[in-house]
Protein backbone atom coordinates (compact mmCIF):
# COMPACT_ATOMS: atom_id res chain seq x y z
CA UNK A 1 0.00 0.00 0.00
CA UNK A 2 1.37 3.21 -0.82
CA UNK A 3 1.78 6.14 1.59
CA UNK A 4 -0.95 7.81 -0.02
CA UNK A 5 -3.19 5.41 0.24
CA UNK A 6 -2.35 4.84 3.64
CA UNK A 7 -2.96 9.33 4.67
CA UNK A 8 -5.94 8.22 2.93
CA UNK A 9 -7.05 5.29 4.98
CA UNK A 10 -6.00 7.30 8.15
CA UNK A 11 -7.95 10.24 6.82
CA UNK A 12 -11.05 8.33 6.46
CA UNK A 13 -10.75 6.67 9.95
CA UNK A 14 -10.22 10.13 11.58
CA UNK A 15 -12.98 11.81 9.44
CA UNK A 16 -15.47 8.82 10.50
CA UNK A 17 -14.26 9.11 14.29
CA UNK A 18 -15.10 13.20 14.14
CA UNK A 19 -18.30 12.32 12.97
CA UNK A 20 -19.65 9.64 15.30
CA UNK A 21 -18.65 12.44 18.00
CA UNK A 22 -20.03 15.35 16.20
CA UNK A 23 -23.79 12.97 16.45
CA UNK A 24 -25.74 12.69 18.74
CA UNK A 25 -29.12 11.43 19.67
CA UNK A 26 -32.10 12.80 22.46
CA UNK A 27 -34.60 10.19 22.72
CA UNK A 28 -38.50 11.20 23.74
CA UNK A 29 -37.91 10.00 27.43
CA UNK A 30 -34.39 12.13 27.73
CA UNK A 31 -33.80 15.53 29.21
CA UNK A 32 -30.47 17.18 27.95
CA UNK A 33 -28.24 19.99 28.58
CA UNK A 34 -25.55 21.23 25.74
CA UNK A 35 -22.12 22.03 27.09
CA UNK A 36 -19.41 24.14 25.44
CA UNK A 37 -16.04 23.72 27.79
CA UNK A 38 -18.15 23.20 30.74
CA UNK A 39 -20.74 25.75 30.51
CA UNK A 40 -24.74 25.39 29.74
CA UNK A 41 -24.88 26.49 25.91
CA UNK A 42 -28.16 24.95 25.45
CA UNK A 43 -30.50 24.54 28.61
CA UNK A 44 -33.29 22.33 26.76
CA UNK A 45 -31.99 19.98 23.91
CA UNK A 46 -35.09 18.83 22.31
CA UNK A 47 -35.75 15.30 21.16
CA UNK A 48 -33.87 14.27 18.65
CA UNK A 49 -30.86 14.07 16.08
CA UNK A 50 -28.29 17.20 16.90
CA UNK A 51 -24.58 18.13 16.31
CA UNK A 52 -22.12 19.05 18.11
CA UNK A 53 -18.32 20.06 18.06
CA UNK A 54 -16.29 17.68 19.47
CA UNK A 55 -14.14 18.02 22.67
CA UNK A 56 -15.71 21.92 22.64
CA UNK A 57 -19.00 20.78 23.47
CA UNK A 58 -20.59 17.34 25.77
CA UNK A 59 -23.90 16.59 26.36
CA UNK A 60 -25.51 15.45 29.64
CA UNK A 61 -28.64 13.21 29.67
CA UNK A 62 -31.08 12.97 32.31
CA UNK A 63 -33.95 10.15 32.19
CA UNK A 64 -37.33 12.55 31.65
CA UNK A 65 -39.99 9.89 32.70
CA UNK A 66 -41.43 9.55 36.19
CA UNK A 67 -39.01 8.32 38.76
CA UNK A 68 -40.15 7.26 42.35
CA UNK A 69 -38.08 8.04 45.33
CA UNK A 70 -38.50 5.51 48.24
CA UNK A 71 -38.06 7.57 51.30
CA UNK A 72 -37.06 5.41 54.56
CA UNK A 73 -39.15 4.81 57.30
CA UNK A 74 -39.21 8.19 59.68
CA UNK A 75 -40.21 8.56 63.19
CA UNK A 76 -42.05 11.70 63.08
CA UNK A 77 -44.75 13.38 65.85
CA UNK A 78 -48.08 14.38 65.16
CA UNK A 79 -49.92 17.65 67.24
CA UNK A 80 -50.46 15.95 70.60
CA UNK A 81 -46.58 14.65 70.66
CA UNK A 82 -47.40 10.75 69.58
CA UNK A 83 -44.59 9.46 67.78
CA UNK A 84 -45.60 7.08 64.32
CA UNK A 85 -43.71 5.23 61.80
CA UNK A 86 -44.19 7.07 58.18
CA UNK A 87 -43.04 5.06 55.23
CA UNK A 88 -43.89 7.78 52.29
CA UNK A 89 -42.84 7.75 48.76
CA UNK A 90 -42.57 10.74 45.97
CA UNK A 91 -43.41 10.69 42.13
CA UNK A 92 -40.53 13.49 40.39
CA UNK A 93 -39.58 13.96 37.22
CA UNK A 94 -37.09 16.76 35.60
CA UNK A 95 -39.03 20.05 35.17
CA UNK A 96 -36.27 22.07 34.49
CA UNK A 97 -33.19 20.57 32.88
CA UNK A 98 -30.96 23.34 33.30
CA UNK A 99 -31.49 23.85 37.00
CA UNK A 100 -31.30 20.21 37.47
CA UNK A 101 -28.27 20.26 36.25
CA UNK A 102 -26.61 22.93 38.39
CA UNK A 103 -28.41 22.08 41.25
CA UNK A 104 -27.64 18.02 41.06
CA UNK A 105 -24.91 17.97 38.34
CA UNK A 106 -27.37 15.43 36.96
CA UNK A 107 -26.14 12.79 39.51
CA UNK A 108 -29.38 11.34 40.70
CA UNK A 109 -28.56 9.88 43.99
CA UNK A 110 -27.82 13.28 44.70
CA UNK A 111 -31.27 14.49 43.86
CA UNK A 112 -32.74 11.48 45.61
CA UNK A 113 -31.08 12.46 48.56
CA UNK A 114 -31.91 15.81 48.65
CA UNK A 115 -35.72 15.33 47.80
CA UNK A 116 -35.58 12.70 50.85
CA UNK A 117 -34.55 14.93 53.27
CA UNK A 118 -36.95 17.97 51.56
CA UNK A 119 -39.46 15.06 51.90
CA UNK A 120 -38.78 14.18 55.76
CA UNK A 121 -39.33 17.75 56.15
CA UNK A 122 -42.60 18.34 54.53
CA UNK A 123 -43.80 15.37 56.45
CA UNK A 124 -42.76 16.62 59.45
CA UNK A 125 -44.56 19.88 59.06
CA UNK A 126 -47.71 18.31 58.22
CA UNK A 127 -48.02 15.77 60.99
CA UNK A 128 -47.26 18.62 63.64
CA UNK A 129 -50.27 20.10 62.71
CA UNK A 130 -52.29 17.42 62.97
CA UNK A 131 -53.84 14.75 64.97
CA UNK A 132 -53.31 10.81 64.97
CA UNK A 133 -56.75 10.32 63.66
CA UNK A 134 -56.45 13.22 61.19
CA UNK A 135 -53.70 11.86 59.70
CA UNK A 136 -54.67 8.01 60.04
CA UNK A 137 -58.26 8.30 58.50
CA UNK A 138 -59.90 11.92 59.12
CA UNK A 139 -57.82 13.93 56.24
CA UNK A 140 -55.83 11.27 54.56
CA UNK A 141 -56.38 12.67 50.92
CA UNK A 142 -55.65 16.62 52.08
CA UNK A 143 -52.78 15.56 53.96
CA UNK A 144 -51.33 13.91 50.86
CA UNK A 145 -52.19 16.93 48.80
CA UNK A 146 -50.27 19.59 51.04
CA UNK A 147 -47.36 17.21 51.48
CA UNK A 148 -47.38 16.96 47.73
CA UNK A 149 -47.66 21.07 47.40
CA UNK A 150 -45.17 21.83 49.81
CA UNK A 151 -42.77 19.23 48.20
CA UNK A 152 -43.08 20.16 44.57
CA UNK A 153 -42.15 24.35 45.19
CA UNK A 154 -39.35 23.76 47.34
CA UNK A 155 -37.87 21.21 44.85
CA UNK A 156 -38.82 23.27 41.76
CA UNK A 157 -37.11 26.19 43.57
CA UNK A 158 -33.82 23.89 44.88
CA UNK A 159 -33.33 21.07 42.46
CA UNK A 160 -35.46 21.80 39.35
CA UNK A 161 -37.67 18.70 39.36
CA UNK A 162 -41.37 18.53 39.60
CA UNK A 163 -42.90 16.33 42.07
CA UNK A 164 -45.67 14.87 40.72
CA UNK A 165 -47.60 12.96 43.85
CA UNK A 166 -46.54 11.89 47.42
CA UNK A 167 -48.34 9.27 48.98
CA UNK A 168 -48.06 7.45 52.69
CA UNK A 169 -47.70 3.76 52.34
CA UNK A 170 -48.18 2.92 56.16
CA UNK A 171 -48.02 4.74 59.17
CA UNK A 172 -47.86 2.80 62.11
CA UNK A 173 -46.92 3.08 66.03
CA UNK A 174 -43.69 2.83 67.57
CA UNK A 175 -42.49 -0.81 68.82
CA UNK A 176 -41.73 0.25 72.36
CA UNK A 177 -45.89 1.42 72.47
CA UNK A 178 -46.96 -1.90 71.17
CA UNK A 179 -47.40 -3.43 74.25
CA UNK A 180 -49.37 -0.11 76.02
CA UNK A 181 -51.57 -0.35 72.64
CA UNK A 182 -52.16 -3.70 73.19
CA UNK A 183 -53.40 -4.00 77.22
CA UNK A 184 -55.91 -0.55 76.67
CA UNK A 185 -57.19 -2.63 73.78
CA UNK A 186 -57.17 -5.61 75.85
CA UNK A 187 -58.69 -3.96 78.46
CA UNK A 188 -61.28 -2.12 76.54
CA UNK A 189 -62.50 -5.54 75.25
CA UNK A 190 -62.65 -6.98 78.60
CA UNK A 191 -65.05 -4.14 79.36
CA UNK A 192 -67.17 -4.29 76.47
CA UNK A 193 -67.06 -8.55 77.17
CA UNK A 194 -68.05 -7.94 80.59
CA UNK A 195 -70.68 -5.91 79.74
CA UNK A 196 -72.32 -8.23 77.17
CA UNK A 197 -72.09 -11.16 79.44
CA UNK A 198 -73.98 -9.08 81.83
CA UNK A 199 -76.44 -8.23 79.82
CA UNK A 200 -76.49 -11.67 78.69
CA UNK A 201 -77.28 -12.80 82.33
CA UNK A 202 -80.00 -10.45 83.25
CA UNK A 203 -82.12 -11.37 79.69
CA UNK A 204 -81.28 -14.63 81.12
CA UNK A 205 -82.78 -14.20 84.12
CA UNK A 206 -85.49 -12.36 82.99
CA UNK A 207 -86.50 -15.90 80.19
CA UNK A 208 -86.31 -18.15 83.21
CA UNK A 209 -88.53 -15.63 85.19
CA UNK A 210 -91.02 -15.65 81.99
CA UNK A 211 -91.12 -19.91 81.26
CA UNK A 212 -91.51 -20.11 85.40
CA UNK A 213 -94.13 -18.00 85.31
CA UNK A 214 -95.73 -19.89 82.23
CA UNK A 215 -94.74 -23.10 83.81
CA UNK A 216 -96.88 -22.60 86.68
CA UNK A 217 -100.01 -21.01 84.68
CA UNK A 218 -99.65 -23.86 82.81
CA UNK A 219 -99.74 -26.30 85.38
CA UNK A 220 -102.64 -24.76 87.37
CA UNK A 221 -104.25 -24.84 83.92
CA UNK A 222 -103.79 -28.37 83.66
CA UNK A 223 -104.84 -29.07 87.03
CA UNK A 224 -108.02 -27.23 87.12
CA UNK A 225 -108.67 -28.96 84.21
CA UNK A 226 -107.94 -32.72 85.36
CA UNK A 227 -110.18 -32.18 88.39
CA UNK A 228 -113.01 -30.61 86.24
CA UNK A 229 -112.81 -33.85 84.27
CA UNK A 230 -112.36 -36.40 86.95
CA UNK A 231 -114.91 -34.53 88.83
CA UNK A 232 -117.12 -35.03 85.74
CA UNK A 233 -116.35 -38.63 85.91
CA UNK A 234 -117.12 -39.16 89.13
CA UNK A 235 -120.57 -37.84 88.79
CA UNK A 236 -120.93 -39.82 85.73
CA UNK A 237 -119.81 -42.80 87.49
CA UNK A 238 -121.59 -42.20 90.48
CA UNK A 239 -125.03 -42.10 88.25
CA UNK A 240 -123.98 -45.52 86.35
CA UNK A 241 -123.84 -46.91 90.25
CA UNK A 242 -126.79 -45.73 91.13
CA UNK A 243 -128.76 -46.64 87.97
CA UNK A 244 -127.55 -50.09 88.28
CA UNK A 245 -128.20 -50.37 91.60
CA UNK A 246 -131.98 -49.26 91.49
CA UNK A 247 -132.17 -52.07 88.56
CA UNK A 248 -131.68 -54.41 91.18
CA UNK A 249 -130.78 -53.59 94.63
CA UNK A 250 -129.69 -57.01 96.25
CA UNK A 251 -127.98 -58.36 93.19
CA UNK A 252 -125.57 -54.97 93.67
CA UNK A 253 -125.54 -55.05 97.39
CA UNK A 254 -123.94 -59.04 97.01
CA UNK A 255 -121.76 -57.54 94.18
CA UNK A 256 -120.25 -55.08 96.73
CA UNK A 257 -120.07 -57.63 99.80
CA UNK A 258 -117.94 -60.05 96.96
CA UNK A 259 -115.37 -57.34 96.57
CA UNK A 260 -115.34 -56.66 100.09
CA UNK A 261 -114.65 -60.18 100.74
CA UNK A 262 -112.01 -60.18 98.17
CA UNK A 263 -110.10 -56.97 99.82
CA UNK A 264 -110.62 -58.05 103.48
CA UNK A 265 -109.26 -61.94 103.04
CA UNK A 266 -106.76 -61.42 100.41
CA UNK A 267 -103.60 -61.78 103.11
CA UNK A 268 -103.69 -65.34 105.29
CA UNK A 269 -102.24 -63.28 107.55
CA UNK A 270 -105.40 -60.86 108.18
CA UNK A 271 -107.44 -61.26 111.27
CA UNK A 272 -110.81 -59.86 110.95
CA UNK A 273 -112.59 -59.72 114.89
CA UNK A 274 -116.63 -59.63 114.25
CA UNK A 275 -119.64 -60.76 115.02
CA UNK A 276 -120.64 -63.83 113.23
CA UNK A 277 -124.27 -61.83 113.30
CA UNK A 278 -122.67 -59.25 111.92
CA UNK A 279 -124.78 -57.90 108.64
CA UNK A 280 -120.83 -58.48 107.15
CA UNK A 281 -121.01 -61.96 106.96
CA UNK A 282 -124.72 -61.80 105.93
CA UNK A 283 -124.24 -63.30 102.51
CA UNK A 284 -121.85 -66.16 104.01
CA UNK A 285 -124.21 -68.00 106.60
CA UNK A 286 -127.00 -70.54 105.70
CA UNK A 287 -129.47 -68.79 103.58
CA UNK A 288 -132.65 -69.02 104.39
CA UNK A 289 -135.18 -71.29 102.55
Amino acid sequence: MSNKSLFALIGGVLLAIVAWNSIYIVYQTEKAVLLQFGKIQNPDVKPGLHFKVPLMNQVRKFDGRLLTLESPIQRILTKEKKAVMVDAYAKWRVADAEHFYTATSGIRQIADDRLSQRLITALANQFGTRTLHEVVSGERDLLMADITKSLNGMAQKELGIEVVDVRVKAIDLPKEVYRSVFDRMSSEREREAREHRAKGRELAEGIRADADRQKRVILADAYREAEEVRGDGDAKAAAIYAAAYNQDAEFYAFYRSLGAYRESFSSKSDVLVLDPSSDFFRYLQQPKP
